[in-house]
């Protein structure tokens, strides 16, 4: 009697939970429509976006784009998943995080008007893209109910439940972890940590090596798929080597080729027979697990399980097999997947000393980025914590033709920088910054155009007609009027050939 009189206690407690949410809603929307002054909720004044919760801006370039390109049904498929609709809620703009907060407890349309009053007139472009994206992201549709209130907007429906159910019985796992009573040993989180930079270098390494001819190892053939796309370029009788894309890929920041990585992993799924839906769902699911914890395999599909193999090779999962059942263990990269670049952890720690007389120190025992370094730079020696080189307009001529630019390697020297050189202003000696630009310049002072040339002209009326002809067009490139010669793109050669055909009658 006691417990059954406890669980009507809860339910009671629960229910009035939901009614007082629900009138302190309505309540909070009425107040904001009538009484607050339009300044209150600028885009600048409420900071309902100051609530602890992480912001997904990288996402809002990749996943978020990827997401808006879905079909109408598989949109609403993905916000069946309460976590999904938490993730996409994350990674709004903060003004369009505001209407969806706002509209959350109302069932009925609202005006457009009446959220535009909301907004100063130097708010109004955020307005738009807000609007914009709830439209494209399917979590806004417009309906006109009458003439006079015109388009009034409404939350999916979908969407709109999911999330009241999220907000109302709090931060749920979407599964349970293994109990670590059952002689489970998990690793600790620096070990955790160890394994998932050792997995990534070990795979960014391997990618490296293959731009010297080394075939792929202990790769899974999806991953060789989302490679072939655009950083590896298979040619006859050769191994795959890197493209430009590739070199590019290699300067970049380990949460950028991260990003890089999932969404062509994502790009190819229909050729792997996976829903891009149900793939871009586990994925943002695989976010709200606990980094250092154990998940039993046996509450995944079989679609699920070979994803998570995949994702073991890039060390965002650790598999582990025990005497009955087998499970993963998140790591921090796994966990990151739905935090924006800009607020994901602290700046990691540099290690690259550079010095105005062009030589470059680098504390390191990592075999990974002393290969990087020697993309751009000459490896004079290695020691076991140190390694010495030096650009030189040999090395940067090398990394140019790779594709790499100069933009690009500044940017990675700055983003390494050693803590004591990070401090300065600029952190990369300005010498050093100038000259590589300008070795750059000097590989672009002569541009390459396909183009004819022609002499022997009849006539100085002839040659000066064409050469007219060619300038009307412009396709002239050059003229030498004392011994009639002329050089025109390739682009008029057909139209330059007919005039002089009929010139020639």
């Amino acid at each position: 009697n006691q417990s059954r009189e406890v669980k009507e206690i809860d339910l009671l407690r629960l229910r009035y939970f939901r009614v007082i949410n629900r009138l302190w809603s309505f309540f909070f929307f009425w107040i904001c429509s009538n009484h607050l002054p339009p300044h209150s909720l600028s885009s600048k004044a409420i900071p309902l976006e100051s609530r602890k919760m992480p912001q997904v801006k990288i996402i809002a370039k990749n996943f978020m784009d990827m997401v808006a390109s879905l079909t109408a049904i598989k949109l609403d498929k993905l916000y069946n998943n309460v976590f999904i609709c938490e993730a996409i809620l994350r990674s709004l703009p903060p003004l369009a995080k505001k209407y969806v907060l706002q509209l959350l407890f109302i069932d009925d349309p609202v005006p457009c008007t009446r959220i535009e009053e909301w907004v100063l007139p130097d708010g109004l472009s955020k307005h738009r893209v807000a609007i914009d994206r709830l439209i494209q992201l399917r979590i806004f549709t417009e309906t006109v109910v009458d003439r006079k209130e015109g388009t009034c907007y409404s939350l999916n429906p979908t969407f709109q439940k999911n999330l009241q159910k999220h907000i109302i019985s709090g931060g749920v796992l979407p599964r349970e972890p293994m109990n670590s009573n059952n002689g489970i040993k998990l690793p600790s989180l620096q070990e955790l940590e160890t394994y998932a930079l050792l997995q990534w270098e070990c795979f960014l390494l391997q990618l490296i090596n293959s731009g010297q001819g080394e075939k792929l190892t202990g790769i899974s053939s999806s991953m060789m798929k989302v490679f072939q796309r655009g950083l590896l370029s298979q040619r006859d009788r050769d191994g795959p080597r890197l493209t430009e894309s590739g070199f590019q890929f290699l300067l970049m920041d380990t949460n950028a080729q991260l990003w890089y990585i999932i969404r062509e992993y994502i790009s190819n799924a229909e050729e792997r027979d996976v829903d891009p839906a149900d793939l871009i769902s586990f994925l943002l699911e695989l976010s709200f697990h606990v980094t250092g914890e154990a998940y039993n395999l046996n509450t995944l599909t079989d679609v699920q399980i070979t994803t998570l193999k995949d994702l073991a090779d890039l060390g965002l999962v650790k598999l582990q097999q025990g005497r009955k059942d087998s499970w993963f263990i998140p790591t921090k990269l796994a966990t990151n997947l739905s935090v924006s670049l800009a607020d994901s952890s602290v700046r990691k720690e540099g290690y690259v000393m550079m010095e105005t007389n062009f030589r470059m120190y680098a504390y390191s025992t990592s075999k990974l980025q002393c290969e990087i370094l020697r993309l751009f730079a000459r490896i004079e020696y290695q020691l076991p914590n140190l390694i010495a080189c030096a650009v030189t307009k040999e090395s940067l001529y090398n990394a140019f033709d790779n594709g790499i630019t100069s933009d690009q390697i500044i940017t990675f020297l700055q983003q390494n920088s050693h803590p004591r050189c990070a401090d300065r202003v600029p952190s990369i000696p300005e010498n050093v910054t100038d000259q590589i630009r300008l070795w750059e310049s000097d590989l672009k002072r002569i541009e390459m155009t396909q183009a004819h040339f022609y002499d022997e002209f009849p006539s100085k009326d002839v040659f000066e007609g064409a050469c007219n002809f060619a300038r009307q067009w412009g396709g002239l490139l050059w003229e030498d009027s004392k011994r009639m010669r002329l050089v025109v793109k390739s682009e008029v050669h057909n139209q330059m050939r007919e005039y002089l055909h009929t010139q020639g009658k």
